[in-house]
C-alpha cells in the first residue's frame, strides 16, 4: 500500500466509523456499532505506526490533497504536513482513542444513546487528527472549530440534565471568544504573508519581524498581534487564564470523554499549535513572555483549586488545568520539546486516571464524592493499583514518565532570561506540592482509610454524577434528572471491581505512564527526535543550556534525585497521608480557622459569578436596553408606527383638499397658474 494512502486511512478511518454509528447505528445494534468504530480507530492507529516507522526512516511530506476554494490569487487547500512532531500527535491520539472507545463498552452499556457516544467519539477523533495533519492555517482552522463542536456535543451529551446544557453552552460561548482571536490572527497571517500554508509562512517569516502597524497613535509589532492573538485561541482551547473557566464544568459529560478530552484531544490542540507555530514566536519575547505568564497563573492557582474539591472527577480536571499551564510554561521559555514531551506523558496518565476515576464511579453505583469512599483498595484491586501507578506519575515520581517530563520542565524554566521567568519558575516549583498534596488527598480518601459507604454522610447530586447505566438518562428527551435521584451505595451493599473492558484499558495506560518517559526523553531533549518540525532561535538557548548542563537523560534524572521538587513532592504525599489518615480531623479545623480561603476557592477565585454578573448580566441588560430603546420606541415608534402614523397625518390633510367638487379643483387649478407664473417671472 503506498504511504500515502495510510496517510488517508488516519482521520478518514475514525470518520467512517463515526459516519457508520450516526446515521446507521440503529440499524447496525449496539454490538455492530461497537466494533466498526473500535475497529477503524484502530486501523487509524495501525496506519500512524506505519507513518511513524517511514518518518523516523527520514521521509516527510507536505503536500495538499485537494483544493477546497479559489478565491483571486489565493488558493485553500486541503493537505498534510508529516513530520515528526506530527506523527507524535497522531500516536498519543489514537492510542488514547482506542483505549477510550474500548473502555466505553463497559461504562456506556447501559445507556441509551450507546451509539449516538461512539458515532461522537470517532468524529471528535477524526476531528484532532485533521487538526494535527493540517499543513495550512485553514485546515488548522477548521480541525480547531470541529473538536470544539464535537466537545460541545459531547459534554452535553446527557441532553436532560439542565447542569449538562449549561456546561456545554459555557464551553462553546468561553471557546468563541478564543477562537474569536484566532481567527483574527489567521486572517493577520493572511494580510501579512498573502497565503495561509504553513511552510511559506515559516520561510519569509524572519523578513516580517520588524513589520509594524500604526494602532491608536502608537505602533504594534505585527508579529506579535499574531502570535497573541493565536495564543488567544490556544488559551480557549487549552483552558489557560481566564478563559479555563469551562473545562471543570466539562465533567457534566460522561467520563470516557473527559479522558479523550483532558488527555489527547481538545486541551492539547492549544499547546500543539504553539509548537507547530515556533518559528512565528520565536521572532517575538513579548509574545513568549505572555505566554509564559499565562500558563504559570494557570499552573499555579488552578491546582489550588484542587485541594478543595469532593468531586473525584473535578480534582483530576484541576489537575489538568494546571498541568497544561506546565506545558504552556515550557512553551513560553522556548522549550517546546519539553513542552511536547510532556504532552505525550500526561496524556497517559491522565487518561489513565480519569478512566480509574470512572471505574470507581461504576463500582460506587455513580457515587462521585470521595468523602464517601475509602477503603476501596480491597474491593477494586486493579483500579487501585492503576489509579497509584497514575497517581505516582502525574506527581512526578522517579522513574516514572512524569517524572522525567515534569522535572524537565522546571530546569528549563529556571534557566530562563524572559521577563516573567522568575514567577514563572516560583508557580511551577510550589506546583508540585500542590499536586503531590491534593493527588493523594484523593487516593487515600478513595482507596485507603475508614470505609464510608453506604451511610449517607455526603451526596453529590445526581445533576453532578456520572450516570451512565440510568435509565432515566440518554435517549429519553422527555425526562429529566432529578437532583434528588439516588446515586451510590446502599446500606450493606459493597463496592465491586469493573468488568475487563473497563480495567483492561486501565492496565493498558498503565504501562505507558510507567516506561514512556524513560524510553523518550533520551530522544526528545538530548536527540535530534524533532528534526525541523520545532524551530528554536539562537537568542533563546535553553534547550542549549539543558544539554550542556546535563549531558543527557540519566545526569537530569540524577540531579532531580536531590532537587527541590522531589523533596516538595514526598512533603505533599506525606502532609496528605498524614492530614487525611492519621488526623483526619484536622482538615475541618484549618477550614474554620481560615474560612476566608476556603469560601476564595469554593467559589474559584468568583470567575464564575464576575463572568455571569459582567458578561451574561451585561448581555441580558444590553438586550432589554436594546429591546426597550431600540424595538420598542426607535423601530416599532419611530420606524413602524412613526411612519404610519405621518402617512395617516399626510392622507388626513390630502383627504380634505379631495372634496368631489369640480369648482373646487377648477380653482385649485387657477391658484396653481398663478404660482407657478409669479415664481417664473420673479426669477
Amino acid at each position: 500500500m503506498d504511504i500515502q494512502t495510510y496517510y488517508l486511512l488516519v482521520p478518514l478511518a475514525p470518520l467512517f466509523g463515526a459516519l457508520a454509528a450516526g446515521l446507521f447505528g440503529k440499524l447496525l445494534g449496539r454490538t455492530l456499532t461497537h466494533r466498526i468504530t473500535i475497529a477503524m480507530v484502530g486501523v487509524s492507529l495501525f496506519a500512524s505506526m506505519h507513518i511513524f516507522q517511514d518518518v523516523m526512516a527520514g521521509h516527510t511530506f507536505n503536500g495538499a490533497v485537494y483544493t477546497w476554494l479559489t478565491s483571486g490569487d489565493t488558493s485553500f487547500h486541503i493537505g498534510f504536513l508529516i513530520d515528526r512532531l506530527t506523527v507524535t500527535m497522531m500516536l498519543v491520539v489514537t492510542f488514547v482513542s482506542l483505549m477510550v472507545h474500548i473502555y466505553t463498552i463497559g461504562y456506556m452499556s447501559e445507556d441509551a444513546g450507546y451509539q449516538r457516544f461512539f458515532s461522537y467519539i470517532s468524529l471528535f477523533t477524526f476531528s484532532m487528527l485533521m487538526l494535527v495533519m493540517a499543513n495550512n492555517f485553514m485546515q488548522l482552522f477548521f480541525g480547531w472549530e470541529a473538536v470544539g463542536l464535537v466537545s460541545y456535543l459531547l459534554i452535553g451529551f446527557w441532553y436532560t440534565r439542565p447542569t449538562a446544557i449549561y456546561a456545554n453552552l459555557k464551553a462553546f460561548l468561553v471557546n468563541r471568544v478564543g477562537d474569536f482571536g484566532f481567527l483574527l490572527g489567521i486572517g493577520l497571517v493572511l494580510m501579512v504573508f498573502g497565503t495561509l500554508d504553513y511552510a511559506t509562512v515559516f520561510a519569509t517569516v524572519a523578513s516580517h519581524a520588524n513589520d509594524m502597524a500604526p494602532i491608536a497613535g502608537m505602533s504594534v509589532n505585527l508579529l506579535t498581534a499574531i502570535c497573541i492573538l493565536l495564543f488567544i485561541g490556544a488559551m480557549g482551547k487549552s483552558a489557560q487564564f481566564p478563559l479555563h473557566v469551562w473545562l471543570p464544568d466539562s465533567m457534566e459529560g460522561p467520563t470516557p470523554i473527559s479522558a479523550l478530552i483532558h488527555a489527547a484531544t481538545m486541551v492539547t490542540a492549544g499547546i500543539f499549535m504553539v509548537a507547530r507555530m515556533s518559528p512565528m514566536f520565536e521572532l517575538s519575547d513579548t509574545a513568549l513572555s505572555f505566554v509564559m505568564i499565562i500558563g504559570s497563573i494557570t499552573a499555579l492557582f488552578m491546582g489550588l483549586l484542587g485541594i478543595i474539591q469532593n468531586d473525584i472527577k473535578r480534582v483530576i480536571a484541576y489537575s489538568t488545568l494546571s498541568q497544561l499551564g506546565y506545558m504552556t510554561v515550557a512553551l513560553g521559555a522556548s522549550a517546546y520539546p519539553v513542552a511536547i514531551f510532556h504532552l505525550m506523558t500526561h496524556a497517559f496518565f491522565k487518561a489513565l486516571l480519569f478512566l480509574a476515576a470512572g471505574s470507581v464511579i461504576i463500582g460506587m453505583h455513580h457515587d462521585q464524592d470521595i468523602r464517601n469512599m475509602g477503603g476501596l483498595r480491597k474491593y477494586m484491586p486493579i483500579t487501585w493499583i492503576t489509579s497509584l501507578i497514575g497517581s505516582l506519575a502525574l506527581i512526578g515520581t522517579p522513574f516514572f514518565s512524569g517524572f522525567y517530563s515534569k522535572d524537565s520542565i522546571i530546569e528549563a524554566v529556571g534557566m530562563s532570561h524572559l521577563a516573567g521567568s522568575g514567577f514563572a519558575y516560583f508557580a511551577v516549583v510550589a506546583g508540585v506540592f500542590i499536586t503531590a498534596f491534593y493527588s493523594f488527598r484523593m487516593y487515600f480518601l478513595v482507596f485507603h482509610g475508614k470505609e464510608r459507604f453506604g451511610k449517607a454522610v455526603h451526596h453529590v447530586a445526581a445533576v453532578h454524577a456520572d450516570a451512565a447505566h440510568d435509565e432515566h438518562v440518554g435517549d429519553h428527551d422527555d425526562e429529566e434528572v432529578s437532583a434528588d435521584h439516588h446515586h451510590g451505595l446502599a446500606v450493606g451493599q459493597k463496592p465491586h471491581e469493573t468488568p475487563w473492558v473497563v480495567w483492561l484499558p486501565l492496565v493498558l495506560l498503565a504501562i505507558p505512564s510507567v516506561v514512556i518517559g524513560y524510553i523518550a526523553i533520551e530522544p526528545m531533549l538530548f536527540g535530534d527526535y524533532f528534526k525541523d518540525a520545532i524551530h528554536i532561535g539562537a537568542n533563546h538557548e535553553v534547550m542549549k543550556e539543558l544539554h550542556e548542563e546535563f549531558h543527557g537523560a540519566f545526569a537530569m534524572a540524577l540531579h532531580s534525585l536531590t532537587s527541590l521538587p522531589l523533596w516538595l513532592a514526598i512533603a505533599g504525599v506525606a502532609s496528605s497521608a498524614f492530614f487525611y489518615l492519621k488526623r483526619p480531623d484536622i482538615p475541618a479545623a484549618i477550614q474554620q480557622r481560615f474560612q476566608w480561603v476556603y469560601t476564595l476557592l469554593e467559589n474559584k477565585y468568583y470567575f464564575d459569578r464576575f463572568n455571569d454578573w459582567f458578561y451574561a448580566g451585561g448581555a441580558r441588560g444590553l438586550s432589554l436596553l436594546l429591546g426597550k430603546f431600540g424595538d420598542t420606541l426607535l423601530i416599532d415608534g419611530l420606524m413602524v408606527n412613526g411612519t404610519a402614523g405621518l402617512v395617516g397625518r399626510i392622507s388626513g390633510v390630502v383627504r380634505r383638499l379631495q372634496t368631489g367638487y369640480i369648482y373646487h379643483y377648477a380653482f385649485t387649478m387657477i391658484v396653481g397658474v398663478f404660482i407657478l407664473l409669479t415664481i417664473r417671472n420673479w426669477f
